[in-house]
């Protein structure tokens, strides 16, 4: 028997004669930027900053293990989600890699809260965003309490954290005159 090409025995109808289906696709534009990056486990620092299982976390626990023979030392973490505050922890190879986030922290002041629950922040460029929810919890009532009550007197900053695609309000303080 002769051996076919694959082209001949995938039939017609599956394989496309699509020239622009080779062109790439440039319609999901971002910036480029990864929201993670590797850090090998045994660089990483109490305070600092881990993905486990998906969520970015703060370090709050560390501690290195030798094991037997022929094995590597691990690493244990004991980590803190640093957006909802539920404790994660994991345990790797000193010698592997784990991601580290990519952590922004930026100040806006509050100008507004509407409505549906929606902060307007101005930057300090004068540009305003509405797009980040008040929080749930404590600090979604401090922050609409502080507002409704000294808001005519004072002028209060609101700390955005940003890290892997999620943007939430975690602190606020108010302004010196």
């Amino acid at each position: 028997t002769r051996v076919r090409p694959c082209h001949e025995l995938i039939p017609a109808s599956i394989v496309r004669k699509n020239k622009m289906a080779e062109e790439p696709d440039f319609q999901g534009g971002d910036s480029g930027a990864s929201t993670t990056y590797p850090m090998q486990c045994s660089a990483l620092r109490k305070n600092g900053h881990v993905v486990i299982k998906g969520h970015p976390c703060k370090i709050v626990e560390m501690s290195t293990s030798k094991t037997g023979k022929h094995g590597h030392a691990k690493v244990h973490l004991v980590a803190i989600d640093i957006f909802t505050g539920k404790k994660y922890e994991d345990i790797c190879p000193s010698t592997h890699n784990m991601n580290v986030p990519n952590v922004n922290r930026t100040d806006y002041q509050l100008n507004d809260i509407s409505d549906d629950g929606f902060l307007s922040l101005m930057n300090e460029t004068g540009e305003i965003r509405e797009d980040i929810k008040l929080p749930e919890g404590d600090l979604g009532k401090e922050i609409k309490s502080k507002f409704e009550k000294d808001g005519k007197d004072d002028q209060f900053m609101v700390t955005i954290l940003k890290a892997m695609g999620e943007e939430h309000a975690i602190a606020i303080k108010t302004m010196p005159k």
